[in-house]
Parts: C-alpha cells; sequence; structure tokens
C-alpha cells in the first residue's frame, strides 16, 4: 500500500490545537470570501469547502458550536445540518453533474476525524471512473479545478437559490 504524505495538514492543525484554536472557528469568524472558503451561513451551520478535497466540490457541513459529539447538538441544529446538506447536494449536481455523492462523518480521531474536537459532516460529489489510472497506477488524486474558482461557482450557485427561495 502507498501512502500520500502531506505533513503540512497535520502543522497547520496541531498548531491551532496547541494554542486552543480551531481551523473550523477560525474560518467562521472570517468574512465569506476565499480565504476562508465559507459557501453559505445558515443559523446554526455554515457549509465551507474543504481545503484539502478528496473531490471538486468537497463541501464540509458544521455546527457553529465547537462540539466533538452529535449529541452535543440541539434538534435545530441537527435538522439546520441535514437540510445543507441537501441544498449542498442540489448545487452539487447542478454545477458538475457527478454520479454519485459520498456523504458521511468521521466521529472521533479513532475513526478518522482529523478535526475530532469540531464535528463536521463530508459532502463528496462522485463520478463514475473518478478513480483512473493516475490515482490507481500513480497513487495520486488529480483535483481540476482551482479552490477559488469551485468557491465562486458553489457560493454564487448558493446565493441565487437563497434569492430564489
Amino acid at each position: 500500500m502507498k501512502y500520500l504524505w502531506s505533513p503540512w495538514r497535520m502543522k497547520y492543525i496541531k498548531e491551532r490545537d496547541e494554542d486552543g484554536g480551531c481551523v473550523f472557528c477560525e474560518a467562521q469568524a472570517e468574512p465569506d470570501n476565499e480565504r476562508s472558503l465559507i459557501v453559505h451561513r445558515g443559523q446554526w451551520t455554515y457549509a465551507i469547502l474543504n481545503r484539502y478535497p478528496y473531490t471538486t466540490g468537497h463541501l464540509l457541513v458544521l455546527p457553529y458550536e465547537h462540539v466533538a459529539r452529535l449529541d452535543g447538538l440541539g434538534t435545530e441544529t441537527h435538522t439546520e445540518m441535514m437540510k445543507t446538506i441537501y441544498t449542498g447536494v442540489s448545487i452539487l449536481r447542478q454545477i458538475y453533474q457527478p454520479d454519485g455523492f459520498n456523504i458521511g462523518m468521521n466521529l472521533g480521531e479513532a475513526a478518522g476525524a482529523g478535526i475530532p474536537k469540531h464535528i463536521h459532516w463530508h459532502v463528496v460529489p462522485r463520478w463514475s471512473g473518478d478513480t483512473n489510472f493516475i490515482s490507481s497506477v500513480g497513487g495520486t488524486r488529480v483535483i481540476p479545478e482551482a479552490l477559488q474558482d469551485t468557491f465562486q461557482k458553489i457560493r454564487g450557485a448558493w446565493e441565487k437559490q437563497e434569492g430564489s427561495g
């Protein structure tokens, strides 16, 4: 098995962890722009692009509250998170026409959560054949669009949807 190392990612996470910071809490304190990558804000939750995406359009849906467990959230937050996931899927389908989606959450470090202290859902668009020779043979994932371009497309579609609904 081959491993792709990205040591800068853990350094980024650990530095904030050590000083009591959280990459998600820091992002939500920023304006909604290409730096924060926040594409939507609700009353209890928000959607942000994954800075280290598995595929183009990889969204994260999070509560504003800094909690590590689902039972630490109120019913309103749970409900809004699901609505945000639903809208995110709709928008990603409209923009990128994926063949499917992976939607899930890793709860706790042992389950694979890279940032276990602030729960978040992953919404990952998938295409038939998106594991091609470069992924299979080269062990490398190719992201075909700049993160800033993805941000502009998704943010614009979300604003348009909110304006029409």
